[in-house]
């Protein structure tokens, strides 16, 4: 993982027993309206962006922003103590003009070599290094083209492993059996408990599932439906044989996209329910059927709403989940998960090779698979309080002049939403909006009070200006995709609701 913290600004929230500190060295605003001290914890890492300005400047890479950032959001950013466990690498096996990237396995370096062959051309070469982690030694020219295949892939190694590594601690002391995580997640997912897989992240889980699906049928493209993560799309474009993208799953485009997965065109279908930052839903009971006529695998990414929420494994071959988000709720730890639905044509083919890809159902550090399974016991009381808190803050913004559009299940798609929702689940803790005079955003932005960091899922508010951050050298195409560069993306706490309201309402009296 590359953050220990919460991803926030310079703010602490009363009741939530936040300890964070922002993590400029010289802050790019006042103290925060609260007024309260930032406790100085070697543990309290976060990534703050708290100014429109900071944002684009580090999205520029200007050196007076970057030199203020201790962490970044993970994949994006190395943690401190990657860092060092990298440079001790080096400086142990690594030759004259070159660096090590290291990994958690075999399987992920020797991945990783072929993709910074394939992009950087040059030859590399793989090392075991201490505890099961493996080195991959490149040019200095082609370091960025490796930190590529991390931040696309998810597959990186734990800041907690880092850690240890660099006191020489064994961190297997921390054990935990995956077999009792398998079984609280399965309390959600209703999938057999032996149907889960962890893997390092987020977006690991998507890696993977794109790897097994796409080894079903080789050589055929994937169909992307609705606008997703960054990096969803990415892993598509980049492995595989590519992939056709649909931003919306609507219209003509749509019948002509159903037609083309019953005919079994596609490797696999890839969305998400509901999208993220838009917050749609595809028509997923039209989705699979056609995709059963196809025999097309159809994997669905539920992180947004969560488990809690939603129910998509009774339409989907594989469901992928961030467990960084609202499954921990703190920030605090970075954790990906593969389900299989157990009535899937290709159970068979999917628990084979993920046996094969994790042991024991878990790739997971142990130091992380610790830290997960103290958070998630907080899991569906934070899903819920988030739940009212949304969907209260999206009433309040639809009504209030200076908004110009509010994305959130209840207001859109709300018909598709509605087939995947389990009859207690609520429409998700996650809303995006914009201003009808969208200039005034970055105005609004730096007067909010809140957490601003580019995660989602704690149990507490963070603002994110989510194209800058993930598509500021994309916008033109972001915006044709209909994702605004002043879009505003919130993921809703459990703070009290009136705070919350407050608290947009005095940063909107900037419009």
């Amino acid at each position: 993982m590359i953050l220990r913290r919460p991803f926030l600004a310079k703010l602490v929230i009363p009741g939530q027993g936040c300890r964070v500190q922002d993590l400029l060295k010289e802050p790019l605003w006042q103290e925060d309206s609260l007024g309260q001290p930032i406790p100085d914890s070697p543990h309290a890492c976060a990534v703050s962006l708290p100014t429109w300005d900071s944002v684009v400047g580090y999205e520029e890479g200007r050196e007076k922003i970057i030199a203020k950032m201790k962490t970044g959001y993970p994949r994006f950013f190395l943690h401190a103590f990657i860092k060092r466990l990298f440079v001790k690498a080096t400086e142990e096996i690594a030759g004259p003009g070159q660096k090590v990237i290291l990994f958690a396995g075999k399987g992920p370096v020797q991945r990783a070599q072929r993709y910074v062959e394939r992009f950087a051309k040059v030859a590399t070469r793989i090392t075991s290094y201490q505890r099961g982690l493996q080195a991959l030694v490149v040019p200095e020219e082609a370091e960025r083209t490796a930190l590529e295949y991390w931040q696309h892939t998810g597959e990186i190694i734990s800041s907690r492993q880092a850690e240890d590594l660099l006191a020489d601690k064994n961190g297997e002391s921390f054990g935990l059996s995956s077999s009792l995580l398998r079984q609280k997640v399965a309390e959600t997912s209703g999938a057999p408990a032996d149907h889960h897989y962890f893997l390092e992240s987020g977006m690991a889980a998507i890696f993977t599932a794109h790897r097994v699906v796409t080894g079903i049928h080789p050589g055929k493209k994937t169909l992307q439906l609705e606008f997703p993560y960054v990096d969803g799309l990415k892993v598509q474009e980049k492995f595989g044989s590519g992939v056709a993208f649909l931003y919306q799953a609507e219209g003509e485009d749509f019948d002509e996209a159903i037609r083309r997965i019953q005919e079994g065109e596609f490797a696999a279908v890839f969305c998400e329910a509901p999208s993220n930052p838009l917050l749609r839903t595809a028509d997923l009971v039209r989705l699979a059927e056609a995709c059963r006529v196809g025999e097309v695998p159809l994997v669905i990414d539920d992180t947004v709403a969560s488990a809690i929420n939603v129910d998509v494994l009774k339409v989907a071959d594989l469901v992928t989940t961030s467990l960084t988000k609202w499954a921990s709720g703190k920030g605090d730890v970075c954790a990906g998960m593969v389900t299989i639905n157990p009535k899937s044509r290709w159970v068979e083919e999917f628990r084979a090779f993920l046996t094969e890809e994790t042991e024991g159902g878990s790739r997971l550090y142990s130091g992380e698979m610790r830290v997960l399974w103290e958070n998630i016991e907080g899991f569906e009381e934070r899903v819920r309080r988030s739940n009212v808190n949304a969907a209260m803050v999206a009433d309040y913004l639809r009504e209030h002049p200076a908004v110009e559009k509010v994305w959130y299940p209840s207001l859109v798609t709300r018909e598709h939403y509605e087939t995947i929702r389990r009859p207690d689940g609520g429409y998700g803790g996650l809303l995006s909006f914009s201003l009808k005079q969208a200039k005034k955003m970055p105005k609004v932005y730096d007067a909010l009070r809140f957490c601003k960091g580019p995660s989602l899922g704690t149990e507490f508010t963070l603002a994110s200006p989510y194209t800058m951050l993930a598509h500021y050298h994309e916008l033109d195409w972001a915006a044709a995709c209909g994702v605004p560069a002043e879009l505003l993306r919130l993921s809703v706490g459990g703070e009290d609701g009136d705070v919350l309201l407050a608290t947009l309402g005095a940063a909107l009296e900037q419009v």
